[in-house]
């Protein structure tokens, strides 16, 4: 197989995958409250990453490790909480639309922290985003008032932190393996989460909650495919493309999410898909490059 056919096998993949986290996050919260959720993720999908990349960690040099702290601090610790605790007010497939607005939120970080020159176009794209994601909170709570909308701020954070995760890396630590440094985040976020699982009252939830044992496995498939395996294709998918290719993964995501959430039950109104393609639109305007003469 070709890399050519190979970036798009791989871009159809991750987006099967992350598009359908959000389903699985809905199901796990049945049984398991939110940070008891995020932290399960957290440890099973660091668990997983130790068994593949465990021997990378010894390759980093110590200046590198405060980046990395920052980056699994950002990117790998808060927002498996974060993702957690909005699907406990809001829909999986809005919660997905939401999350688009991280390449907006990862130009705005690049220009005001780390120097990075953009266009005019890519301003207008970054303004054009962030008025579909205010048009989409409007949306929600004209039209679906049963939603706390308010928890919508927890989605914006984890974007933050990945747009923040993304300039280290691009900046700090393209020096090292995409595997290093997804094992090292992981291993930065391993400890506190783990502290929180056990002080969270997990292990007499699976024991009176009928829905725990259930609730484990879409965890654990949360963990290991839609976190572990998918950021290792993901950050394939990088070395056989391109960041613009790689970056497509953002207009699929919300579509496979918003499918399974109708498939659940889920209602969506034309507002805010109109809300959702405003946001994709910004998005592809930050991401468009003028064509080379």
């Amino acid at each position: 197989m070709s890399d050519y056919q190979k970036k798009w096998l791989y871009l159809i993949l991750i987006s099967l995958i992350w598009g359908s986290s959000f389903i699985l996050i809905k199901k796990a919260l049945i049984g398991l409250t939110a940070f008891q959720l995020g932290g399960l993720r957290i440890v099973f999908a660091s668990l997983a990453l130790f068994i593949i990349g465990f021997k990378t960690l010894f390759k980093i040099k110590a200046r590198d490790w405060k980046w990395l702290i920052i980056a699994g601090l950002t990117s790998s610790f808060f927002p498996p909480y974060l993702f957690a605790l909005a699907q406990t007010e809001l829909d999986s497939g809005i919660t997905s639309i939401f999350n688009s607005i991280v390449p907006l939120l990862t130009t705005l970080v690049g220009i005001l922290l780390f120097g990075t020159l953009i266009s005019k176009r890519q301003i207008l794209g970054v303004f054009i985003g962030l008025s579909g994601t205010i048009a989409l909170i409007l949306a929600g709570i004209e039209f679906t008032p049963d939603q706390n909308y308010t928890y919508s701020i927890f989605i914006v954070l984890s974007a933050l932190g990945y747009a923040f995760n993304i300039n280290i890396i691009k900046k700090h630590l393209s020096h090292l393996s995409p595997l290093a440094v997804t094992t090292a985040s992981f291993a930065v976020a391993f400890v506190p989460a783990s502290f929180l699982v056990l002080y969270s009252g997990f292990l007499k939830n699976v024991q009176v909650h009928i829905q725990s044992p259930n609730a484990l496995w879409y965890v654990l498939v949360l963990a290991i495919v839609g976190t572990a395996i998918a950021n290792i294709l993901f950050n394939r998918l990088i070395q056989i493309s391109s960041p613009v290719f790689a970056a497509s993964v953002t207009y699929l995501i919300p579509l496979v999410a918003v499918l399974w959430g109708l498939w659940d039950g889920e209602a969506i109104n034309v507002y805010q898909l109109l809300g959702g393609i405003i946001i994709l639109f910004g998005v592809w305007l930050v991401k468009k490059r003028k064509n080379s003469p």
